[in-house]
């Protein structure tokens, strides 16, 4: 995928919706393409929010620590964003997230995902309802 398909993928991502596609084509280039197998980790619960990911293609599952093991709590594939809370946050992963397929995922780093989403209100506002949601289903 060449930099204007990224920018069209983050286009579709509700998160990214608001944002115009000069910034959307310079988080698409700071961005890191990365590829999972199926059951490979993209990050484990209590892992340091270093990054967010954008699925590109392929389901990711989304798993919480229990008493009796990992629990599978959610799945989502193309062009969802996992990793967000920890970094809006400032905390630890609150989950698990493990490819179910194979996946292509753009990594962004917690540093440029923050200043992209600072230059938009509209997609802060999205974020923290997206939060929410997650939040209030994860208890």
């Amino acid at each position: 995928m060449i930099l204007n398909d990224e920018v069209q993928m983050l286009r579709r991502v509700p998160l990214f919706s608001g944002i115009d596609a000069g910034k959307l084509k310079l988080l698409a280039f700071a961005s890191d393409r990365v590829s999972y197998r199926e059951g490979q980790e993209l990050f484990h619960q209590g892992d340091e929010g270093d990054a967010a990911y954008v699925v590109l293609s392929g389901v990711v599952d989304v798993y919480k620590e229990g008493p009796s093991g990992d629990e599978k709590i959610a799945s989502t594939g193309s062009c969802s964003v996992v990793g967000e809370i920890a970094i809006l946050c400032g905390t630890t992963r609150n989950a698990t997230v493990k490819a179910s397929t194979v996946v292509e995922a753009l990594r962004i780093r917690k540093d440029c995902f923050l200043k992209v989403l600072s230059s938009c209100p509209r997609s802060m506002a999205e974020t923290m309802r997206i939060m929410g949601e997650r939040l209030a289903t994860a208890h």
